[in-house]
């Protein structure tokens, strides 16, 4: 099929629509992070005065928004531990392993991120509350990691049929055994993988919302839950300042994960093996 040339008024004109979306994609975050700095207590926009007062109350020791953010903190990295472990665990199998009915499983897997989150958040409300352990910690990490766990799951899938299995089949060849392949080959060479499963784990957890409100208490409020409690009986521009910082992490997450990943592709094209020509 015979391709049309590109125009100088065709060029331009992506341009300027590409430009246009990513502006109007990205006016709710500018509008935020403008916000954030306004003196007033009603949150207006454009703000007439600024300050930081907003970030310096979110960050006031033993308040609400320090005491949520330090819980919810707690809770994505248990839940980033056990996705981890999750994660490793079921894509070495998936990837590596031989499982019979292999596409059930697959799906079993992925179902929690295709079942509604308010029905996942009722089902281990009853599973959890007549074991009184509701406002636990423990117990709401347990419960993102159900959704964390298939997100690091096809990351580590991904990453691990991306190393070349003749490194393991080599170690293999000089007689390491399954268990020091992994730990000196496949674990090693997978760290991006690992790395971006972490990140996209703690994010999950530490923004979810439906599970947390579920199982919170009055003593123990996610930092989702007391944004939600915030605007919903009152106005308080402390959540500008709040939804500001979350965006700057997710910002740095992302630019983690992009960095950690052009670091290994970089290192795996150095120690990849060279294939032979075919003659």
């Amino acid at each position: 099929m015979m391709e049309l040339p590109a125009t100088r008024a065709g060029h331009i004109g992506r341009a300027l629509s590409a430009t246009a979306i990513l502006l109007f994609l990205a006016m709710p975050i500018v509008i935020i992070l403008v916000t954030s700095f306004g003196a007033d207590g009603i949150g207006t926009f454009p703000p007439k005065e600024y300050s930081t007062h907003w970030y310096e109350q979110m960050a006031a020791p033993g308040g609400n928004w320090a005491t949520s953010i330090a819980l919810s903190s707690l809770i994505a990295s248990l839940t980033t531990v056990f996705s981890l472990i999750l994660g490793a665990t079921a894509a070495t199998a998936l990837a590596r392993g031989r499982l019979p009915l292999h596409t059930a499983v697959y799906g079993l897997v992925l179902a929690p991120l295709l079942i509604p989150q308010v029905v996942i958040a009722l089902g281990l409300f009853l599973f959890f509350e007549p074991a009184g352990m509701l406002g636990s910690p423990l117990a709401i990490a347990l419960g993102h990691t159900v959704l964390a766990a298939p997100i690091a799951i096809l990351i580590m899938i991904s990453t691990l049929r991306g190393i070349d299995e003749r490194l393991e089949d080599a170690a293999a060849s000089m007689g390491a055994n399954r268990m020091t392949i992994a730990r000196r080959i496949t674990f090693p060479l997978a760290t991006p993988g690992l790395i971006a499963a972490a990140v996209f784990s703690f994010i999950t957890s530490f923004d979810e919302f439906f599970i947390a409100q579920f199982m919170s208490t009055p003593d123990t409020r996610t930092l989702p839950v007391l944004v939600f409690n915030a605007l919903q009986f009152d106005v308080d521009p402390t959540v500008t300042a709040v939804s500001a910082v979350l965006i700057a992490l997710a910002v740095l997450a992302l630019a983690l994960v992009a960095l950690v990943r052009r670091l290994g592709g970089h290192r795996d094209a150095r120690h990849a093996l060279p294939v032979e020509p075919l003659t």
